[in-house]
């Protein structure tokens, strides 16, 4: 990241959920598009056309809003050739795919083997996702929406692979591209436990000091922990374990050695989500010395996921901060 480009945002102190994480001018992008104008996410993407980082993020959080109106077709009517325009269009018919699923009833929903949707929909999102492509070849945000679309395919697209490998040409080390493989090859979708974790690991290991990607073992763990609630119940076995298994503290170690020891003052743009899954996983293995310093570059900007598969969210995060820093 440039640090030129990367102005530090403020850090709200709200006890709620700030999914910008203080990226104010996204938020007043994201109510321009509850009022329905693009005018706002227009501006806002043209000033992050060459910062992946935080473009992905951005446009990740303006596709969900987006995707309960027709406000980006409008965008695109208005400016067909706009290659902000399609990267988001590409987005939010993969958004509007994820909302439809979420809000079908549980006896409705697919098994991962079987495609969620009617295959035609799902090559009209894949579509939109290859229009953008074309239109920048240079962007990373198609190949993302394209491997979060793959989950939606019978045992995952057969093309995935060779979308993954464009993707890591383009933006080696993009935070939303890894979490959405690991989501891929998770035990929920397209994989199992193991060859989750083994994704994880490679990937921290592989990762460049100071980057947020070594935290994917965390986010891997707190995957399976929801998986074992989905399927087996809170009363299962795992369950006791889990955030003590021997398997935790060697990938919450590599994490502080690797991310927190060698953090830029600079965040990247999911940093508050990214240190609320490693302040979460110090504390549940009972390390809460370890997490004091998560928290010290946290601050007060709780994320629900990963404290409301514990708890009430806020009252873990603040009772947890209020220990570590005492």
């Amino acid at each position: 990241m440039n640090s030129r480009d990367h102005k530090r945002f403020r850090r709200t102190r709200s006890p709620g959920f700030d999914p910008t994480y203080g990226d104010r001018p996204l938020a007043a992008a994201l109510e321009d598009l509850r009022l329905g104008r693009w005018q706002g996410p227009r501006e806002l993407l043209r000033g992050t056309r060459h910062d992946w980082d935080r473009r992905t993020h951005r446009i990740r959080l303006l596709a969900q809003t987006a995707a309960g109106s027709r406000t980006v077709e409008s965008w695109q009517i208005a400016e067909p050739h706009d290659t902000d325009a399609l990267a988001l269009r590409a987005d939010t018919d993969v958004m509007r795919l994820f909302c439809a699923l979420a809000q079908a009833p549980p006896q409705t929903q697919r098994p991962p083997d079987r495609d969620a949707f009617d295959r035609n929909r799902l090559h009209h999102a894949a579509r939109s996702c290859f229009r953008a492509a074309d239109a920048c070849p240079a962007d990373p945000m198609p190949w993302i929406s394209l491997l979060t679309l793959s989950r939606l395919y019978g045992g995952g697209h057969p093309d995935t692979g060779l979308w993954w490998a464009e993707l890591r040409a383009r933006d080696r080390n993009s935070r939303e591209g890894h979490h959405q493989m690991l989501r891929h090859v998770s035990a929920r979708w397209h994989g199992s436990h193991g060859r989750m974790y083994d994704f994880a690991r490679d990937v921290a290991v592989a990762a460049p000091p100071g980057s947020p990607l070594a935290v994917l073992t965390q986010a891997a763990r707190v995957e399976h922990y929801r998986e074992l609630i989905r399927t087996e119940g809170r009363a299962s076995l795992g369950l006791s374990f889990h955030w003590t298994h021997e398997a935790v503290a060697p990938d919450l170690d590599a994490t502080l050695a690797r991310w927190i020891a060698h953090r830029a003052p600079v965040e990247y743009a999911q940093d508050v989500a990214d240190l609320n899954l490693l302040a979460h996983g110090l504390v549940f293995a009972g390390r809460i010395n370890d997490a004091t310093s998560v928290f010290h570059h946290l601050g007060d900007r709780p994320t629900a996921v990963p404290w409301s598969y514990c708890g009430d969210p806020r009252a873990l995060f603040t009772q947890s901060r209020k220990q570590a820093l005492a």
